[in-house]
């Protein structure tokens, strides 16, 4: 597969191995349910999410929904700054108008600047009757009165980006004894979350989690560390198409539906080889596509000089709009142009301007990538998965290779989005990966699991090791597409010989 190799010292791995995550079965640790259970002081308890804001809005008829009448809950809240605070109550929250009372309820903070800080601020004797209040336009609220005690947000608050700016506040010491502690020494002086959380406290003993880091790994691969990167790094780097088809750069079609991370890929694949965070591709959440045209990207080094590939972005799929079949096929063929715009009501044509009515083998696609978000597989509708078939049944058709890229991964489960290396020894990620090769009926071995560059300002070495392994797969079958061009070529040419030679 590789020649021509070219020097990859330049390449600065400036890597650590912290990434940020959002857990879909919550973001409290088994060490902070064990802090939370001893504070609580009536044995064993189990902990089940009932509301998290990140995933089901700051929004608090959604709240009550979800924890009215659910019996003794904790709220936790965590800040941009690292702190992690709120409160526990052994009443059911309700929309009954009134504060209820409770003599078991208590505020606290489990980490303050992102070091553990743990103190209990209980109810004081004798204002246990304004321990929280109960009401439909109120979020979790605790012995709150002009400025004291803690309402977490009030109707609906949006997120503001990377952050929810919540419209309540804390000014603690009025009913929680403060133990000498101010607000600011708890919240950093501001309502700033980057999640809100509800969970129902049962009677219990929890089981603890198998350390995944124990587990037999379900796909194999070298010892993750920056040797085995930097042999990645060079595979990639030394990535040459094959000379006698005169293909210069090998085309990936990235293809997927909205917010699946198409982009975002190709801006990881650019950080690696840049050496630094990189935004070249727009990419973010909207409920359009933030990608309107064609565009084959070039990765480049961090010396400026480009890769032999492009990853080629689409526009993201949608129901009733967005790359259709007969567009699928036109770019399949190496019809359409560099930087075409898609027109969510007009089609292209032979006729529309720069289309390439003789395309050569180095305008043609030679591998297709279907990126699924696998934290949404289970809600993509059955229009979207239509579409991605009668794709899968053209490229078929043309022999074109194709795979899965696996996003966000690092939603599956605490370990993995604790630690990416633990990818492959993830039941939630195998689990994953099996449903992606079934929906699209490919092998799981084409099933490729990565974690985007997000919230990350720093190089991961994990994250790059895993999107470069994704990447390096995609560029073998890339060459094997291209190996069996040139062996049809060259049976064409023999089969042109063997017509001349007879007449």
């Amino acid at each position: 597969m590789y020649s021509d190799r070219l020097l990859v010292g330049h390449i600065v791995l400036g890597y650590n191995r912290r990434s940020d995550f959002i857990k879909m079965d919550g973001k409290l640790t088994d060490n902070d349910m064990d802090q939370l259970e001893q504070w609580i002081g009536t044995g064993h308890k189990t902990f089940k999410l009932l509301y998290a804001i990140t995933r089901d809005g700051c929004n608090a008829t959604t709240f009550h929904q979800k924890c009215n009448d659910q019996g003794p809950t904790v709220t936790l809240l965590y800040n941009p700054q690292g702190s992690v605070y709120g409160g526990y109550v052994q009443e059911s929250w309700k929309n009954c108008g009134s504060w209820m009372n409770d003599t078991s309820a208590f505020l606290y903070q489990l980490r303050f600047n992102g070091n553990d800080k743990r103190t209990k601020f209980p109810i004081k004797s004798g204002k246990s009757g304004h321990a929280l209040y109960c009401g439909s336009p109120y979020g979790p609220l605790f012995g709150y009165e002009n400025g004291y005690g803690l309402l977490t947000f009030t109707n609906t608050v949006n997120n503001s980006g990377s952050y929810f700016a919540l419209n309540g506040s804390m000014g603690i010491g009025k009913y929680y004894d403060n133990q000498g502690v101010t607000a600011d020494q708890i919240n950093n002086g501001n309502m700033n979350v980057t999640e809100l959380e509800v969970y129902k406290v049962e009677d219990g003993k929890r089981s603890k989690p198998i350390k995944q880091e124990n587990l037999k790994p379900w796909r194999k691969t070298k010892s993750w560390n920056e040797q085995y990167l930097n042999e990645l790094t060079e595979d990639i780097v030394s990535f040459k198409p094959i000379p006698d088809l005169k293909v210069t750069d090998a085309r990936i079609l990235i293809i997927g539906p909205v917010g699946a991370g198409k982009s975002s890929f190709f801006n990881t694949i650019n950080s690696i080889f840049r050496g630094r965070i990189t935004q070249k591709a727009r990419s973010g959440s909207a409920e359009q596509s933030l990608t309107t045209a064609y565009t084959p990207y070039k990765v480049k080094v961090k010396s400026g000089a480009p890769l032999n590939f492009r990853l080629c972005d689409t526009r993201g799929l949608e129901e009733s709009q967005g790359l259709d079949v007969v567009e699928c096929n036109y770019l399949l063929d190496g019809n359409m142009p560099n930087y075409y715009q898609f027109h969510p009501t007009i089609q292209i044509t032979l006729k529309s301007p720069g289309f390439n009515a003789n395309p050569t083998a180095n305008d043609v696609i030679h591998c297709a990538v279907f990126v699924l978000d696998a934290s949404t597989l289970e809600i993509l509708t059955p229009k979207i998965i239509e579409k991605m078939k009668a794709f899968q049944r053209i490229m078929n058709q043309k022999e074109i290779p194709q795979l899965i890229l696996l996003t966000k991964v690092d939603k599956l489960c605490k370990e993995v989005g604790e630690d990416v290396s633990l990818v492959f020894k993830s039941p939630e990620v195998e689990q994953h990966v099996e449903k992606a090769s079934q929906l699209l009926g490919l092998p799981p071995a084409n099933v490729l699991p990565v974690k985007n560059y997000h919230n990350e300002v720093e190089l991961d070495e994990s994250i790059s090791i895993l999107a470069l392994l994704a990447l390096r797969q995609i560029l073998n079958f890339a060459e094997d597409f291209l190996d069996h061009m040139l062996d049809k070529k060259e049976d064409e040419e023999k089969g042109m010989e063997k017509l001349k030679s007879e007449n």
